[in-house]
């Protein structure tokens, strides 16, 4: 079997079950999709049923299907952390020994005052928050002073909020670019992250002109990709998550209903080899946010669209949908939960209703979708593509 196109998406955080050393995080027995099912017993998801997902291990809260459309299998994450960079760089084949590092009480004193030398004026803020509650807390005094709000979360992360009418994005943008420069060392967090704003006192709102300045990643499946002369196509965060590395063009939508309609645009009319998408919503608005039954609406659009996706693929596709991490939205705090992922392989080719059972390493489908694709990868994962196959 030799598949000529790949097609990744990844569900942001759409986990399945903690994973053996979650209670290291704090997150043994996060379950985001089963705590969503078990709060929503009526979730209407049946295309993902009808492919196989309640057949990977460990999901017994959705019925299996003896007749599913996909091959599946459900993997661990080998690496240290539970972020979206070090969840997507694994799925890309790249494993991470050292977790990115997080600032549980703001970053240090003098690499603020550095910053604010670097930017010509004072920050404020330089807290753990949420995004959206820190630009009410902090907004007025933001548009008072002129000020950017620095902040950070559980995430290996700093993010700057400016109100649009007061740094134009641009400017803000140019602050990020400083700040990724300097964040080296034991400061290298794994993304610095634009944060614009708009609105009046107490209706202050985020914009989509959101941007990530990842660290550069090591070589990826990404990399191999494109040094065998074929093109990558990223979709949503992809290219801010891989900064760029290996992708030969991008496209930076500003939501799943976005991201779903240029996946689908890019099956039918693309010539990348490999089509990359992130579908951030789950995350973003709902996760983190702790909104079940918005988590719920979300897997339901995603759900709802894939006939759509199966319909416009050729026969010598792949499709894979996965996911980075969990947030689970009924657990305590905000941040991401530890968790093991699900993996829905469907090609012509491969055995409808297989089971790779459970892989070590996201980086498994790294090396299995290098393996299909008949491309050499060097990676410490390993492919389970004849576990597949017919």
């Amino acid at each position: 079997m030799h598949i000529q196109r790949v097609i990744l998406i990844v569900l942001d955080s759409v986990g399945i079950g903690s994973l053996p050393d979650a209670a290291l995080y704090g997150d043994e027995g996060s379950n985001t999709l089963g705590h969503i099912v078990g709060q929503i017993p009526q979730l209407k998801i049946p295309n993902l049923i009808s492919l196989g997902l309640g057949n990977v291990d460990g999901i017994d809260y959705l019925p299996k299907n003896t007749m599913a459309g996909a091959a599946v299998v459900r993997l661990a994450e080998a690496s240290a952390g539970k972020d979206t960079t070090t969840g997507h760089w694994e799925l890309a084949g790249a494993v991470l020994e050292k977790p990115f590092p997080t600032f549980p009480n703001g970053f240090p004193a003098a690499f603020i005052q550095a910053f604010e030398e670097k930017i010509g004026r004072n920050v404020i803020g330089n807290v753990v928050a949420s995004g959206t509650e820190i630009i009410q807390k902090l907004g007025d005094d933001h548009v008072k002073t002129g000020f950017p709000i620095v902040y950070t979360s559980a995430d290996s992360v700093l993010q700057i909020a400016a109100h649009e009418d007061i740094i134009r994005v641009e400017q803000l943008y140019a602050m990020c670019a400083v700040a990724r420069t300097m964040l080296a060392g034991e400061l290298e967090v794994g993304r610095v992250i634009a944060r614009p704003f708009t609105g009046t006192s107490g209706k202050y709102a985020r914009t989509s002109r959101r941007k990530d300045f990842a660290v550069l990643p090591p070589d990826t499946l990404l990399d191999a990709v494109h040094a065998h002369g074929k093109n990558v196509l990223g979709i949503g965060k992809i290219n801010d998550i891989f900064a760029g590395k290996g992708i030969t063009k991008y496209d930076s939508t500003h939501n799943n209903k976005e991201g779903i309609a240029r996946t689908i645009d890019a099956i039918r009319h693309d010539d990348a080899t490999l089509i990359f998408t992130n579908l951030v919503d789950f995350d973003m608005l709902f996760g983190h946010r702790r909104d079940v039954a918005g988590y719920g609406a979300c897997l339901e659009e995603f759900d709802a669209a894939l006939p759509e996706i199966l319909s416009a693929m050729r026969d010598d596709d792949m499709l894979v949908i996965t996911a980075d991490h969990g947030n689970d939205p009924t657990w305590r705090g905000t941040d991401h939960t530890r968790e093991y992922v699900p993996a829905l392989h469907v090609s012509s080719g491969l055995k409808k209703g297989s089971n790779a059972g459970t892989r070590k390493s996201f980086a498994d489908l790294a090396a299995t979708i290098a393996d299909a694709l008949g491309i050499e990868f060097e990676t410490k994962g390993l492919s389970y593509l004849s576990q597949l196959s017919d």
